[in-house]
């Protein structure tokens, strides 16, 4: 996508609805659902919202995947003992969808299996269907981590804040 065009789509395509598309109520939904959710495996899910990058990140060339690496650090996702921290990262001007797994879980789920993930939660996205898509990628996450990086039925501690963050 040219910089210029993602210039514009950061200074005007709806990034000012961050709160009508995830209004309080579905960020405590989506909490809840992560936490719940982290009972049946090893992995430690963040969700991420950003309603827009700065007109001179984009000008110096940041992208999603770059944005989603500096935030997957800022909050910490890879300080699980486990190196089990998984990122969900929305960048509702761009509409862009970036999963980053630390290495824990990279080693054995393939990129593509969270790219699906991503696609389909675009795909909801595409049709105005916020909740159900925020919701539906995390259950797809957790399932996706239940088999590839089980809990084995022990009880651990929640190693990262459920509550998902509006940057």
């Amino acid at each position: 996508m040219a910089r210029m065009q993602r210039l514009l789509m950061n200074l005007f395509d709806g990034w000012f609805q961050l709160r009508r598309r995830f209004p309080q109520s579905l960020l405590d939904e989506m909490a809840q659902a992560i936490g719940e959710g982290e009972r049946g495996h090893r992995g430690e899910i963040r969700f991420a919202i950003e309603s827009r990058l700065a007109p001179l990140a984009v000008l110096e060339g940041l992208d999603a995947h770059q944005r989603a690496r500096q935030v997957f650090a800022q909050l910490q996702v890879w300080d699980t003992e486990h190196n089990s921290g998984v990122l969900l990262y929305v960048l509702m001007a761009e509409h862009r969808i970036v999963i980053i797994a630390d290495r824990g879980i990279a080693a054995v789920v393939t990129q593509s299996e969270w790219d699906a993930i991503r696609d389909h939660m675009l795909a909801r996205f595409a049709q105005g269907a916020w909740r159900d898509g925020c919701l539906e990628g995390i259950a797809e996450a957790h399932a996706l981590l239940r088999r590839h990086f089980p809990g084995n039925d022990k009880a651990r501690p929640d190693e990262l804040p459920d509550q998902p963050v509006l940057l």
